[in-house]
């Protein structure tokens, strides 16, 4: 299936790594262009060298009021337009509802809630027909995760800001989708199971839980992300789509 994407421009924040970066290569892969972002020159600068000549790269953090518009301007100044965007940021915090201390649930608003609030705001201002944000989420949207208690509150309120921006752009023709992913071997998600005592039972354990018995690979939500900001997704707007292996037991 063709995809769409030649020539179509995307900023991916958070994106030098992980899922963002994953998706970025899909991007790259069917021909798209594509800027990425994320707090460290040394990453961002292997990520290009990686990606290759469609892909150009800014130093950012989402918790600076300066970012949104600095990555538009990168967007514009090296490809000449702007047709989308993934924006992500890192996981806050682990911890219980009882361990978060008001300076992390005041830095991760900050830089996960209004950090991202501020960014697809900016974007969505300047897109037109067939423009399209993603935002990268969790399944902790729907139900909690033990031991992210910070996410748990942060995360679902995005997801509902989103539906709403949805609403508000989709006269325009500019479309706003939510991604939920589930247990995905990342950096993160390996990180998350190095803290068990027994790493290697907490992934057997987290397996038996998802229907498709195994932890999701960076690419199979890359892949996923790419046609979600591609025009072959034109009417797919206002969604929350958990990319999990199953685990999420609602509809």
């Amino acid at each position: 299936m063709e995809l769409g994407l030649s020539d179509r421009v995307y900023v991916l924040t958070g994106a030098t790594k992980g899922l963002g970066f994953a998706t970025a290569r899909c991007l790259v892969a069917d021909g798209a262009r594509v800027v990425v972002s994320s707090r460290s020159r040394e990453s961002v600068d292997r990520a290009v060298a990686e990606l290759g000549s469609n892909a150009t790269g800014i130093v950012a953090d989402l918790a600076d009021p300066g970012t949104p518009d600095a990555l538009v301007a990168a967007a514009r100044d090296r490809f000449g337009r702007l047709d989308g965007a993934l924006v992500s940021v890192g996981g806050p915090p682990g911890g219980g509802p009882l361990d978060g201390t008001d300076e992390q649930w005041t830095e991760s608003f900050r830089s996960v809630f209004l950090g991202t609030v501020r960014t697809t705001r900016t974007i969505a201002g300047q897109l037109g027909e067939g423009g399209v944000i993603a935002l990268v989420l969790s399944t902790s949207v729907r139900t909690p995760l033990s031991g992210l208690s910070i996410s748990n509150g942060l995360r679902p309120g995005l997801a509902m800001w989103a539906k709403d921006l949805a609403d508000a752009v989709g006269p325009r023709g500019v479309r706003v989708v939510s991604l939920l992913p589930g247990s995905i071997l990342t950096d993160r998600g390996r990180d998350l199971l190095a803290r068990n005592p027994d790493p290697e039972q907490a992934r057997a354990d987290t397996e038996a839980r998802i229907p498709l018995r195994r932890m999701g690979q960076p690419a199979e939500f890359g892949r996923v992300a790419a046609f979600v900001l591609s025009p072959a997704a034109s009417y797919l707007t206002g969604i929350a789509l958990p990319v999990d292996g199953g685990i999420l037991r609602a509809l």
